[in-house]
């Protein structure tokens, strides 16, 4: 499968990878292995909570997205992380749906 472009979404309130999430990014393993480019990680929240919250929350994501890749041999140089929290939301709506939409990790591979 492609490896330039994961989306992974997380339960709410939450930082810890679903078996969703693990299974899509072990599915492109050999691929971010393989690859020698940076592989970018960007966390995200929904609009609940404070801005400073949802950016540390966005962070912890993208950092456990981060730990995954590198437990499994991608080095850590190659890796960044950053958090947008709240500010970028995928999905504008303001009810449950939107919400779970916004509880996401992108991984942006630059093979």
């Amino acid at each position: 499968p492609d490896c330039t472009f994961l989306r992974v979404h997380f339960g709410y309130d939450q930082a810890g990878l679903t078996a969703e999430a693990s299974d899509a990014i072990v599915e492109r393993m050999a691929c971010y292995q393989a690859g020698t480019g940076t592989i970018r990680i960007e966390g995200h929240a929904d609009e609940r909570g404070t801005t400073d919250y949802n950016l540390a929350l966005g962070q912890r994501r993208a950092d456990a997205v981060a730990r995954h890749l590198v437990a499994q041999g991608v080095a850590r140089t190659r890796v960044q992380t950053l958090s947008y929290g709240e500010e970028r939301p995928l999905n504008p709506g303001h009810d449950e749906a939107a919400w779970a939409d916004n509880r996401l990790a992108d991984i942006h591979a630059a093979m």
